[in-house]
C-alpha cells in the first residue's frame, strides 16, 4: 500500500518538477525529509548553471547537508520524480540517504532498476531502501510534456 506520507512528499518533488520545466529545464523535482522536516529540495539546472552536475537530487541534497551542518542524512528520505542516473544514485549513497522514493522509471538512465541497480552492488557501505512507481504516472506526463513542448518549439531547453 502507498503511504500518504509518499504521495504528500512526491507531489512536493512534482512542483519542483513544474518549476523546472517553467525554467527551460528537464522537469525533474526531489525533496528531501528528515522525519517531517523538509531539509533540501531542489530541480534539474543543468542549463542554467551549465553545470552537469545539477541534477534535482544533487541540489537537493546539498540544501538537506547544509540545513543539518552534516554531509551524512542518516534517516533522511529522497523522493524524485524520476529514477536516479548512476551519479545521482552514487550521491545518494555517499549522503547516507536511507530510503529512496521515485515516481518514473528512467529507460535510458536509470540506475535503481532500469539499466542497473547501484543499490545492489556488493561492497558498499550504505544500503538504501527503495520504493518506485510513486506517482509515476504524474511525473512521466511532465517529463512528456516538457519533451512535446521542446520538439514542437513551445519551449527552449535553456530557459
Amino acid at each position: 500500500m502507498i503511504k500518504d506520507k509518499d504521495q504528500h512528499y512526491m507531489r512536493m518533488a512534482l512542483s519542483q518538477a513544474r518549476e523546472a520545466a517553467r525554467q527551460g529545464e528537464v522537469p525533474v523535482g526531489a525533496v528531501v525529509v528528515l522525519g517531517e522536516e523538509v531539509l533540501g529540495q531542489g530541480y534539474n539546472m543543468r542549463e542554467r548553471l551549465q553545470d552537469p552536475t545539477a541534477h534535482a537530487e544533487i541540489i537537493a541534497i546539498r540544501e538537506a547537508a547544509e540545513a543539518c551542518g552534516s554531509w551524512r542524512l542518516q534517516g533522511s528520505e529522497m523522493y524524485v520524480t524520476l529514477e536516479p542516473c548512476p551519479m545521482c544514485a552514487g550521491a545518494i549513497i555517499q549522503a547516507r540517504v536511507a530510503r529512496l522514493v521515485y515516481g518514473a522509471p528512467d529507460p535510458k538512465a536509470g540506475a535503481v532498476v532500469s539499466l542497473l541497480n547501484l543499490f545492489d552492488v556488493s561492497g558498499f557501505n550504505h544500503a538504501v531502501e527503495v520504493q518506485g512507481g510513486i506517482l509515476a504516472e504524474d511525473s512521466a506526463k511532465i517529463l512528456q510534456k516538457f519533451f512535446q513542448d521542446l520538439r514542437s518549439g513551445r519551449v527552449s531547453e535553456s530557459g
